[in-house]
Parts: structure tokens; C-alpha cells; sequence
């Protein structure tokens, strides 16, 4: 045992710097690379921010797309609960589209002006409204999903009261029993 730990230490040791050097290739849609949030928009060329930034706004309009459609389901259901829950999500996925596509745009000014830091900037803004846009996709999904009460105006609910109870039925007592005892009076004097 003694004899292998100094062979193993070294390689556990260089393991993780091996590791960490990689860089996961980056998720590619419709030809171009996406946008990633965790890498740093200084790294990435001029190039591949400008294929990168378009492919993100292109995603998120299909996100958009996508999230009215679930609007429109939630509207043919008549539930009001899923309703406001997908119109919640489509709020901001606007909001965030609309961020992103001026983004775009101010981008390829920096781009063409090679303002590297407005660049970064811009991108950096992009990647960070992409991966916000995907989780408010999932959001809206799980707001189709998720159950809530319907009312019908054909409902009828039927109670069946046992017969046998003890004592009959607490909720129901009955009519009010008169007094018949009336208090003496107070004083002598009348």
C-alpha cells in the first residue's frame, strides 16, 4: 500500500488542474454557437459574439412564441389560476427579449466601432437575459402543468346523510325549546 500512495498522489493531484483547463465546447442551435453565461465575454471573439448574441435573440423569439402559445391554452382551459401564471412568465420574457435585441444591436456598433468594452458588456447582457428567458420558459411550462381548481356549472354535489347516527344530527338541532321556568322575583315589593 505504502509503495502505490506516492504514485497516486501526484496523479490525484494534477487530476483537477487537467480538468479545469478544459472548456466545454459551447451548445450550438441552427448552426451557431449559443451564448454562455459562465464564461467570460472577453475571451470570445468579436466574431462568434456577434453568431452567438443573434442565435440567443433568435431562441428567446421562440421561447416567446412557445410561452404565447401556452397563453392560448391556458385561455381555451378558462383556468384563470394557469393563466396568470404563464401571463406572469410572458411578461418578463418580453422584457427580457426586448433587453436582448437592443443588446444585439448596440453589440454590433461596438463590434464595428471595436469598443471591446461596451462589446463585452453588451454580450455579457445577452447571455445572462438567454439563460434567464430558459428558466422562465421552464416556469411557464410547469404553470400549464400544475393543478388548479375548475368550476363547472353543470356540477352538482349529492350528500348522503347517514341514518343511523347517534343522537341525530349535531349540525341540526331542531326548533328552540320555550322556558317555562321563570325567575322569582327580585324584591317582595311588586
Amino acid at each position: 500500500m505504502s509503495c502505490r500512495l506516492p504514485l497516486l498522489l501526484p496523479a490525484l493531484l494534477l487530476a483537477p488542474v487537467a480538468l479545469a483547463q478544459t472548456s466545454p465546447t459551447p451548445p450550438v442551435r441552427n448552426g451557431a454557437a449559443l451564448a454562455q453565461p459562465d464564461e467570460k465575454a472577453s475571451e470570445v471573439p468579436d466574431a462568434q459574439k456577434l453568431s452567438r448574441s443573434s442565435a440567443a435573440v433568435t431562441q428567446m423569439q421562440g421561447t416567446l412564441k412557445m410561452v404565447l402559445g401556452k397563453v392560448e391554452e391556458a385561455r381555451n382551459t378558462k383556468d384563470v389560476v394557469k393563466l396568470n401564471c404563464v401571463n406572469e412568465k410572458l411578461t418578463q420574457v418580453k422584457g427580457l427579449l426586448r433587453i436582448s435585441e437592443q443588446s444585439d444591436v448596440a453589440l454590433q456598433e461596438a463590434v464595428s466601432k471595436k469598443d471591446e468594452a461596451t462589446a463585452d458588456h453588451e454580450y455579457t447582457k445577452v447571455t445572462i437575459a438567454q439563460s434567464k428567458v430558459e428558466q422562465l420558459r421552464t416556469e411557464a411550462e410547469q404553470c400549464i402543468g400544475q393543478l388548479a381548481f375548475r368550476t363547472d356549472e353543470n356540477l352538482s354535489v349529492e350528500v348522503l346523510v347517514p341514518t343511523d347516527l347517534p343522537g341525530g344530527d349535531p349540525t341540526n338541532p331542531g326548533p328552540p325549546t320555550p322556558a317555562t321556568v321563570c325567575p322569582p322575583p327580585a324584591s317582595p315589593i311588586k
